[in-house]
């Protein structure tokens, strides 16, 4: 019995990584500007002052300037929005990722829609979904991004093939679908109240796993020789997709962890180095 073939982002991810790095130097010399990230963060979640904490040292490797604006957990929706537009309008800052959840209090799409489209390096805004439906240029949902660079690193060409999306969120399931579609899949969202979930996934050439439930992907639904994607990352380092069962069967996997969540970090500094180089007047370099 032969065993899927790891999708391993990390190595990816590092790659795109140095890429990202040697741009982002070029642009500092040719501006004497550096590209700069801003992170907002509403109160003190342990994961997310770990995750930020981990995208401010990515910045500092790919030599990109990074501004943490860290606000209390007890902030308002309205004080949130005018300290996003604030960072919206400091030309001082290229890209900006409001760090989520961001509590039950607050509104967070208005959170997210303060953010102006150029500096949203994160792909969360209503015009980064718009553009990444239509194909317009403009910035793609990280997540989303970088697992599309995984296929394409991996010879996956999604043209023609069933890809099933279990999951629909904003800024993962919903627009993963749509750069599925744009590449010519044949695109089905399930979702947590998807009825036979197995027959849907049993049809699927791609899946897609990102719906944040440990294992709600079983291996024995899997069709033999397919592509699958894990996003989910639930306690444990357990993924959305049954992966000790699913690997027997697949033809390509991405492990949890240093599958697709390397390759988020990638594209969101990428995209930063991106929207530095467009506001700058640089966007060649």
């Amino acid at each position: 019995m032969s065993l899927a073939r790891l999708m391993d982002g990390a190595a990816l991810a590092r790659r795109i990584l140095e890429e990202t790095g040697e741009r982002a130097a070029v642009l500092t010399e040719r501006t004497g500007t550096a590209p700069c990230l801003a992170t907002v963060l509403v109160g003190e979640d342990p994961a997310s002052v770990t995750y930020v904490r981990m995208k401010q040292n990515r910045c500092r490797t790919a030599g990109i300037a990074s501004r943490h604006v860290a606000l209390p957990a007890a902030t308002t929706t309205g004080e949130l929005v005018g300290t996003i537009e604030e960072l919206s309008a400091d030309p001082g800052v290229h890209g900006i990722l409001l760090q989520h959840p961001v509590g039950d209090h607050i509104d967070e799409r208005a959170a997210f829609e303060a953010i102006a489209p150029g500096k949203d390096v994160d792909g969360v805004t209503f015009a980064s979904f718009a553009t990444m439906s239509f194909g317009l240029p403009g910035f793609v949902s990280c997540t989303p991004g970088g697992i599309m660079r995984l296929l394409d690193a991996y010879g996956v060409d999604p043209e023609g093939k069933r890809a099933v999306v279990v999951g629909r969120s904003a800024i993962l399931g919903k627009p993963v679908g749509m750069l599925l579609l744009a590449r010519d899949a044949t695109v089905t969202y399930c979702h947590s109240r998807t009825q036979d979930l197995s027959a849907a996934v049993r049809e699927a050439d791609i899946v897609v796993a990102a719906v944040g439930r440990p294992r709600i992907v079983r291996g024995q639904d899997i069709k033999p020789g397919a592509v699958v994607i894990d996003a989910g990352y639930n306690p444990g380092n357990v993924g959305d997709v049954d992966f000790d069962s699913a690997v027997e069967r697949a033809s390509l996997i991405t492990p949890v962890p240093g599958g697709v969540g390397p390759m988020t970090i990638a594209t969101l500094l990428e995209q930063t180095v991106e929207a530095a180089a467009r506001q700058l007047g640089a966007a060649g370099v």
